[in-house]
């Protein structure tokens, strides 16, 4: 089965360098047909046609007045929707979407190794990761913890790196329902090596595939 995918880059604040990669690793993942755009027109037309919208390190205030409208409306009728890295850093001045998300950015460390520990083996996104992930990353601290709010699948061990701000509880990677519609979120894929691995490539691949509805 094939789902097709709007993938969203538009940035009105800092712009990864890794977006090109980025898109590219999306549009290779078997499974998908995907329309990219950076232009907001596009999300004020019907979104029927999509299985997920994905904000894929979007930055700041990137939809109009009309385009927030038709998105929690798709979302809420049932409509995929997920968020990669920086799309936590996006739309701050409507409450909906940090509702929809589940938690907004505060900060980070700098750019360095560390480990993620995977807390529920079960989901799509998580099912072909090992137990403790070693990778790379921006490790994003979140202005509140979402885990009341969300299904956490992989938490940051912050005792693998510098910086961390959250403390032993640090979601990194969640999911949730919003009306009839599904979230997914990773706050990992900063850089374009990451667009490279084939653990992480698995990983978003799975984590798209449950916002599609393809896999539950």
């Amino acid at each position: 089965m094939t789902a097709r995918l709007l993938v969203y880059t538009r940035t009105a604040d800092y712009r990864h360098d890794s977006i090109p990669a980025a898109v590219a690793a999306v549009r290779a993942l078997e499974g998908f047909a995907v329309d990219h755009t950076e232009e907001p027109a596009a999300l004020e037309a019907p979104l029927d046609g999509y299985a997920a919208v994905v904000f894929l390190s979007t930055s700041g205030e990137v939809l109009t007045p009309a385009g927030r409208e038709r998105l929690a409306g798709y979302v809420e009728a049932g409509g995929g929707f997920a968020g990669v890295h920086a799309a936590a850093c996006t739309e701050d001045d409507w409450p909906y979407y940090g509702e929809l998300l589940g938690a907004r950015f505060a900060r980070h460390p700098e750019y360095q190794p560390g480990r993620a520990v995977v807390e529920d083996h079960e989901h799509p996104a998580t099912r072909p990761l090992p137990p403790v992930w070693s990778l790379t990353d921006e490790w994003y601290d979140f202005r509140s913890n979402p885990r009341e709010r969300v299904r956490v699948l992989a938490v940051a061990d912050e005792s693998s790196y510098e910086g961390g701000g959250m403390g032993a509880d640090h979601p990194l990677v969640w999911c949730r329902d919003q009306g009839r519609g599904r979230v997914f979120y990773t706050a990992l894929g900063h850089a374009a090596d990451a667009y490279r691995d084939p653990r992480f490539l698995a990983h978003l691949r799975g984590g798209l595939r449950w916002a599609a509805g393809v896999e539950r």
